[in-house]
């Protein structure tokens, strides 16, 4: 590959598996990925029906010859197209159930993978995938893309520098109400699959949203979770996963956090929020308007903490995460393709032959995608013993 100096004399080649008619995350990978003009979309498998993903193609400007039938012929395929032509990386916007197969023969392809989250099915697949990554050496990512919002990192840059004192309380909520009925029986795609459990896997509700909560208190934290106690429940009679729950979440260092996600409450679209409290002060953050977050202390005015990629208080990652001026919101796309944006680097590293790391990036790994799949199965198994403490330590996070 064509580099100078750790850069990459072109765009990044992207192949994209998923996102044909009828979905929509593929479409927000495809945008993301491209938001910063370091990639383009060349070559995609769009759905499991081979004759629904080549008619999908025309609306990616995929040209016929690099629109696939199944995952399988695209990575077959451009494998054998030479080194200055085949795609660099897999974007893998599928239901649950087929991450772990499309990541899996893309890492050992030798191609760079960027997945949607919950990282796969299961944790077993979670943690067999992560090994695959090692023994590969590729770059790969995984989709929390609210991690990628400018105040978000702002948030971990102040609580890793001590600034709220010791983070003693959590609380993650992520609510929806677009599940109130039973949605699924109208063969409404989304819904379909995500209340399936043989491909939406053990969890509904906490596993499809409940992580995103989850991820981001671990993401603004850094604290280790050491144990949890989960009650899971399914208002909606006869769906066959959750569609509520709330956990209690011991951290290591003597924390507490609470994790409550619904996809049930009337009214209610995405509203992801958190809020930690230090022993010096607190803050909270809305995804609904992620522009702004609040800071507070005893006995002082609150201070509102604005996207500003030029004002003095602003972090480095807070600086990096942004595009545009204050005063024009940044929100849900943009912070998706901020995950991208620091994965290509990583990318380009590795397409240099240097050194690049895996562990400690700034965007979500396959690390972090084992602790979510740990989380989801032990949030499960909680329930199932009436919201018994379970161990949520993994090997995974602390390495």
């Amino acid at each position: 590959m064509e580099t100078t100096n750790g850069s990459l004399n072109r765009k990044l080649r992207m192949g994209l598996v998923g996102g044909g008619q009828g979905a929509f995350i593929g479409r927000v990978h495809a945008t993301a990925a491209v938001i910063d003009n370091r990639a383009e979309l060349v070559a995609g498998a769009l759905s499991s029906d081979p004759e629904k993903a080549k008619a999908s193609a025309p609306s990616y400007d995929i040209k016929p010859d690099r629109a696939y039938g199944s995952y399988q012929e695209m990575l077959e395929s451009e494998s054998a197209r030479p080194e200055d032509e085949r795609i660099d990386f897999v974007s893998v916007a599928t239901p649950n159930h087929t991450h772990f197969d499309v990541a899996k023969a893309a890492a050992e392809a030798g191609f760079n993978v960027m997945c949607d989250k919950p990282m796969t099915f299961d944790l077993k697949q979670a943690e067999e995938l992560a090994r695959v990554v090692e023994s590969t050496g590729v770059v790969f990512a995984v989709t929390h893309n609210y991690t990628g919002n400018p105040l978000v990192r702002q948030a971990r840059e102040m609580i890793l520098a001590g600034e709220l004192g010791e983070i003693q309380a959590i609380r993650s909520s992520y609510i929806q109400g677009w599940l109130r009925t039973r949605l699924e029986q109208e063969g409404q795609k989304q819904s379909a699959w995500r209340t399936d459990p043989s491909k939406s896997g053990a969890a509904g509700c906490f596993g499809d949203i409940g992580t995103h909560a989850y991820n981001l208190a671990r993401y603004m934290t850094g604290l280790l979770p050491q144990e949890i106690s989960c009650h899971l429940k399914t208002f909606e009679e006869g769906r066959r996963l959750d569609d509520y729950g709330t956990a209690v979440i011991r951290f290591d260092n003597g924390a507490l956090g609470t994790v409550t996600a619904s996809q049930i409450s009337h009214g209610r679209e995405n509203d992801l929020f958190i809020e930690v409290d230090g022993t010096k002060g607190a803050l909270q953050w809305r995804q609904e308007e992620p522009n702004a977050m609040t800071v507070r202390q005893n006995g002082r005015p609150h201070q509102i903490y604005f996207r500003d990629p030029n004002a003095p208080f602003a972090s480095d990652l807070h600086k990096s995460a942004c595009r545009i001026p204050a005063g024009h919101p940044e929100g849900y796309l943009e912070a998706f393709g901020n995950v991208y944006r620091f994965a290509f680097d990583a990318m380009v590293q590795r397409a240099a032959g240097e050194s690049f790391e895996t562990r400690d990036t700034i965007y979500p790994n396959v690390y972090d995608g084992v602790d979510g799949m740990h989380f989801i199965q032990q949030s499960v198994a909680s329930s199932a013993e009436n919201g018994a403490w379970l161990p949520l330590s993994h090997p995974a996070t602390r390495r």
